[in-house]
């Protein structure tokens, strides 16, 4: 089974497709392809569907859902011309104590890989090999293809999973930038930076990364611009300071001399209001 969540939910056994069209039953495929080997509990998937209020027939109408999933499932291994590897829609997708499981069969996740990738580059980082962290990490990003689920009506379960997602992919994102700046790639990152900021007007690091980029290109005047509209931002928005570690890249930036395009790297991970 292949397994795409990064973007448009698609779950495939045997190459063939068993992503449902209808809502509910897409959410439930979500939750159990998201959590992919290991049980997902009747609880948590009646909470996803209706929240902490669900209907009588919630239970009856969740098991519809499933025999719905395990029937798309037969149909895929028949249009493969195959069994599943000898594996029955029960075993594809099982009763287990408490809830279900679908089973991949090994096959390929996208979340799994991507955190492989991730776990690996920053190993790399913390070794001090900066090019090897940069090509695992973007790669590691080039897994995305839009927003996780970016197809499926979630409910609580499914954005909390999501959101937990999306941190891990801005750290990612993060960490293959600040290995890129130690590479000397200044320059080629200001046009990204100058996007994540916008998206992200109250992340301290790429903020930083942003007036490094900036200052060491030259653009000292921009560096600091930069760092006067977050300062604007976080004091209108939260009544806070930037933090002391951006206080010292703009420090750094305004104590250096015109030929002076070598600020120091933060001595520390920045931080993220928001």
């Amino acid at each position: 089974m292949d397994i795409d969540i990064l973007g448009t939910l698609d779950v495939r056994e045997m190459g063939v497709s068993i992503t449902p069209t209808a809502a509910k039953p897409r959410q439930v495929l979500a939750l159990l392809a998201l959590h992919a080997d290991r049980a997902v509990t009747v609880a948590t998937l009646t909470e996803e569907l209706w929240g902490r209020r669900p209907p009588r027939s919630a239970r009856p109408t969740l098991q519809t859902y499933i025999m719905h999933l395990r029937e798309l499932v037969a149909g895929a291994s028949a249009a493969a011309g195959g069994d599943a590897g000898g594996r029955g829609p029960k075993q594809v997708l099982r009763t287990v104590p408490g809830g279900y499981l679908l089973d991949s069969g090994e096959g390929t996740s996208d979340v799994r890989e991507f955190e492989r990738l991730t776990r690996t580059g920053y190993r790399a980082m913390d070794a001090g090999d900066h090019r090897e962290a940069a090509r695992l990490l973007r790669s590691a990003l080039d897994l995305w293809t839009g927003p996780a689920l970016a197809d499926v009506a979630a409910g609580d379960c499914l954005r909390a999973e999501t959101r937990g997602l999306e941190e891990s992919r801005l750290c990612a994102l993060d960490r293959r930038i600040e290995a890129d700046l130690r590479l000397g790639r200044h320059r080629e990152l200001i046009a990204e930076l100058t996007v994540l900021v916008s998206r992200h007007p109250t992340h301290e690091s790429l903020c930083g990364q942003l007036m490094l980029a900036l200052h060491r290109s030259g653009r000292r005047g921009e560096a600091l611009a930069a760092y006067q509209r977050l300062r604007t931002t976080l004091v209108h928005d939260f009544g806070l300071e930037p933090s002391a570690v951006l206080g010292k890249i703009r420090q750094s930036v305004l104590a250096a001399t015109e030929d002076d395009t070598q600020a120091p790297d933060p001595a520390g991970p920045l931080t993220q209001v928001g």
